[in-house]
């Protein structure tokens, strides 16, 4: 790898992280960061210093993200979709094909604490909901702490022009609640979590109900039902979703928070099932996302083919 490759590498976490926020998918993330390296390389013998390599990067990367953004759909968690469905529905309905869905990403280790908070799945869904260059903006301003003239000179807008469209994203994010907060990874949090596990690997549903909110959502990309309430969670774990008896989980980081990669006990052992990311708030769990699309998660996560 040429010296210039290995400068232009060094940003690709980064540059990652503000992908996955503008585009909601982390594998449009790889591929829109790829596309950002490639044209990078090929135009930094042109580019010559004239600005810092840091700001270049972001502009190309941002205008990769806008060409992606051109006529694709609004990305959405099942909660955006239509009402809850019923703990006894027969079936969970057809999957919808994965640019219809908000994804998970795996927890940068380099990240900081507050950005962290901003890939967590209520905010990178709130984001959804922004215009693209008002989410490149907010963004920008808000999460990477850029100055207003520095984000006016990386989208070719004026200043005012900027405060004008950070003010409107924030109003926007006020409306659909990307206020949603959850607690550091303290002690109560801990034994909360392990509660959680112990609850769910031994399948005892009165242990695991209760430590659910009472308004606690279970979703299940790629399909669209999802549940709302301890009653509709443990219906459905007790009927449709009793095959997950058994199961067996590793910790994995998730979207800034510790969630669990999900093996399903079958003949063939412990197979993948479920990426698990819980969202919690005030000592419960409030919501419970199964990704399912383990043939391409599970690798992403580094997670095992079998246990």
């Amino acid at each position: 790898m040429t010296d210039v490759a290995l400068t232009l590498e060094t940003y690709r976490p980064e540059l990652t992280g503000y992908c996955y926020r503008m585009l909601g998918s982390a594998f449009e993330a790889d591929d829109a960061v790829q596309d950002t390296m490639v044209r990078a390389w090929r135009g930094y013998e042109r580019f010559e210093g004239r600005s810092a390599l840091r700001s270049w990067l972001y502009r190309i990367a941002t205008n990769v993200c806008l060409s992606m953004l051109t006529g694709a759909q609004r990305r959405v968690r099942p909660m955006d979709l239509g009402p809850a469905g019923s703990g006894h529905a027969e079936s969970p309905g057809v999957p919808l094909g994965d640019e219809a869905w908000i994804g998970p990403i795996p927890d940068d280790p380099a990240a900081v604490v507050a950005e962290r908070d901003t890939v967590r799945l209520a905010f990178v869904a709130a984001l959804q909901h922004l215009p693209p260059k008002q989410r490149a903006v907010l963004i920008l301003r808000e999460v990477l702490s850029w100055s207003a003239a520095e984000v006016a000179g990386l989208l070719d807008m004026t200043v005012a022009g900027v405060n004008s469209a950070l003010q409107r994203a924030r109003a926007t994010l006020a409306t659909v609640g990307a206020d949603d907060v959850h607690p550091a990874m303290d002690a109560t949090r801990t034994e909360l979590l392990d509660r959680y596990v112990r609850a769910f690997e031994a399948y005892d549903l009165d242990a695991l109900t209760a430590l659910l909110h009472e308004d606690a959502t279970l979703s299940m990309p790629p399909l669209p039902l999802w549940l709302r309430g301890p009653a509709d969670i443990r219906a459905w774990m007790s009927g449709t979703g009793s095959g997950c008896r058994g199961s067996r989980l590793l910790p994995i980081q998730i979207n800034g928070l510790l969630g669990y990669g999900q093996y399903r006990a079958s003949p063939a052992g412990h197979t993948p099932w479920s990426l698990i990311a819980l969202e919690t708030a005030g000592g419960h769990i409030t919501g419970v996302t199964n990704y399912l699309d383990v043939d391409r998660l599970f690798p992403r996560f580094g997670l095992p083919a079998t246990l």
